[in-house]
């Protein structure tokens, strides 16, 4: 994914994929379309951010970060800075803030997220369009908790789906992968 018009391409084959997310993709493409700085932090509504659902090699575990700010588990990601190529910043995501090398990005958008984040200090609260895409351990899944967590941990995936204690966007990605898992 390298330019606009391939993002643009994306969020609509996952619209026509993913017939009960139409209308968050229908979302994400009005916001792409509302201003050339959607890729910015500056931009006061909100911007993209890029996220990994990252799985471990046999597919049945996912490494899960305990973020630092927001004090929840969460899947590794953040802010694009600019690039527009969100598959690239999922991936090095995954990198900065889990550690496992030899991860390998499926090009497809795997989900679409838009979510509130707060007022924290001069900073508004604000709206991130998180694009999340699937991202596999193929080597090691050592793991090293950067600067922004305060933990990290392999969860099995059939775990996330009942644990209230995550949040939604978790359950949900965590069934939509154990769905695909089981139609193949």
């Amino acid at each position: 994914m390298t330019s606009f018009t391939t993002l643009h391409a994306a969020l609509q084959q996952y619209a026509d994929s993913a017939p009960a997310q139409v209308a968050v993709a229908a979302q994400f493409l009005d916001f792409f379309h509302s201003h050339p700085d959607v890729f910015l932090r500056r931009h006061p509504p909100g911007h993209f951010t890029g996220s990994a659902w990252l799985v471990s090699a046999d597919g049945e575990r996912v490494l899960l970060t305990h973020h630092r700010k927001l004090g929840r588990w969460f899947q590794p990601g953040g802010h694009a800075d600019g690039d527009s190529n969100l598959m690239r910043v999922a991936l090095r995501e995954a990198e900065e803030e889990s550690g496992p090398v030899d991860l390998v990005v499926e090009p497809a958008i795997f989900d679409l997220d838009r979510h509130l984040i707060p007022a924290r200090g001069a900073e508004p609260a604000h709206w991130h369009y998180d694009v999340r895409f699937v991202v596999r351990a193929t080597a090691s899944e050592a793991f090293a908790v950067g600067e922004e967590s305060l933990d990290l941990a392999w969860r099995p995936v059939a775990d996330l789906v009942t644990d209230e204690a995550l949040d939604a966007s978790i359950r949900r990605m965590a069934r939509r992968w154990l769905a695909r898992v089981a139609g193949r």
